[in-house]
Order: structure tokens, then sequence, then C-alpha cells
């Protein structure tokens, strides 16, 4: 168990953090889940304004702090391959 104040105020604050983080996470899993969705239906328009919608969030991720640079951009490589290849 923490015992100085400071390992006090790091607990508090890195379960503040993990809710946070999480709450990113999530919302950038959903609009990875969109491009996704569209590419199984095959709409090529819908997949494309979808990349479009996700890619700033992937970087926004990565200007955060959540997502791994090259994960990020891998990520967004293997999206536009699947979306060009419609």
């Amino acid at each position: 168990m923490a015992n100085t104040p400071q390992a006090k105020k790091r607990i508090r604050r890195n379960t503040n953090r993990a809710t946070i983080n999480g709450a990113r996470m999530s919302r950038i899993r959903n609009f990875v889940k969109k491009v996704e969705a569209a590419i199984e239906g095959g709409d090529k328009q819908t997949a494309a304004d979808a990349l479009k919608a996700a890619q700033p969030e992937l970087a926004r991720g990565v200007a955060r702090g959540v997502l791994h640079k090259n994960t990020a951009s891998r990520k967004m490589s293997r999206l536009t391959k699947r979306v060009a290849a419609l």
C-alpha cells in the first residue's frame, strides 16, 4: 500500500488517467469498426468517408499518448489498402 503522499496522489492520478485513456481508445476503436463495417458491406464511398473520419482520431490518439505512432500508422495503412481494393 502507498505510504507517501506522492504515492497516494499517483494512485489517484493513474486511475483517472486510465478512465480517460480507456474512453479515448474506445472512441478510436469505434471509428475503426465503422470503416471495417463499410468495407464488409462493400460500399466504397461509405468506407472512404469513414476512413477520412477515422484518420484524425488515430492521429489524436498518437498525440495524446494512447497509441504508439507506428501502430496508428500501420492501422491507417492497412485500412487505406482495404478501402482502395474495393
